[in-house]
């Protein structure tokens, strides 16, 4: 009797283990957390991975997931990439948050060196998580837009991308200065800089401009590591003015590159707002990747 009564209780919990190491081999996904990707001083910096199933005819694309917070906070945990990893596993992408370091604690440019870090570890280890480093697309929101956006253009030929996905992404730190009346508080901890009034000082617009990815598309041209864009913003966005992303496509279909931009009507700044807006954004972000990535 006990053991009929042990069975019978043992039998749920069984099947629930069956049901869900069932489910795992068909989704074929395995997820990783904290992998050091690099250290910094003594600050050990970490990634999490989701890898797809192994695919016998070619390795998947991949995706690198860089947060926003205003360079000053967020994490890989953030929302963003959560909304991003839906579309990802659509499309049967590898990919990779990564956390990076902070100002004001950490100046510019160590968030963008450890970005760099980043991409060049991925491109190592890209085929243990069955990924082609051949096909690495940047998703960056916000400040994390910047990042992707900059890293991207100023790359070395080896470490060179294939896209960039950009949500509501800072592309020219000068353009909205007349809007702020100077620097604002985030620029001022990024580079270490006193608050400024406009007109700003000579060296400060000289910083700005330097790391303003807008500024980087000539020399990325040059270069031969000009990836393709998909910019993703709200119209109404009061934090990263939606002009900013008008002006950088048109510098960049001038350099002969490819650029797109999904605009959410009425979207503000607010990536997790946006689906009230346009519920079919991240469709049409699959779509996107599949055509121009996936190559599906």
């Amino acid at each position: 009797m006990i053991k009929s009564m042990h069975a019978v209780r043992a039998f749920p919990v069984i099947y629930v283990v069956l049901f869900a190491a069932v489910l795992f081999a068909t989704l074929g996904r395995a997820m990783t957390s904290d992998v050091e990707y690099t250290k910094a001083g003594n600050e050990s910096l970490r990634l999490d991975a989701c890898a797809p199933a192994a695919d016998s005819s070619r390795p998947r694309p991949v995706a690198i997931l860089i947060h926003g917070g205003g360079w000053m906070g967020g994490s890989k945990a953030n929302a963003e990439n959560k909304l991003w990893a839906g579309a990802l596993e659509k499309a049967n992408f590898a990919w990779f948050a990564i956390n990076y370091r902070l100002a004001p604690a950490h100046r510019w440019p160590a968030c963008l060196d450890d970005v760099r870090a980043a991409i060049r570890w991925v491109k190592t280890h890209a085929a243990d998580y069955n990924g082609d480093p051949s096909r690495i697309v940047l998703f960056g929101y916000s400040a994390g837009g910047q990042l992707a956006s900059l890293a991207a253009l100023t790359a070395q030929p080896d470490m060179r991308v294939m896209a960039v996905v950009g949500c509501a992404p800072v592309t020219d730190f000068e353009q909205d200065l007349p809007v702020r009346g100077g620097l604002s508080v985030s620029l001022q901890n990024l580079f270490g800089l006193a608050p400024e009034k406009n007109p700003l000082s000579a060296p400060t617009l000289k910083l700005l401009r330097e790391n303003s990815p807008l500024n980087a598309i000539a020399s990325a041209r040059s270069k031969g590591v000009l990836p393709r864009f998909l910019i993703i913003q709200g119209d109404a966005d009061k934090t990263v003015p939606h002009q900013q992303s008008l002006n950088f496509q048109n510098r960049l279909c001038e350099a002969g590159g490819i650029c797109d931009i999904i605009t959410i009507p009425g979207g503000q700044h607010r990536i997790g707002d946006w689906e009230k807006y346009a519920p079919d954004w991240r469709d049409k972000l699959l779509s996107w990747l599949q055509s121009n990535v996936c190559g599906e």
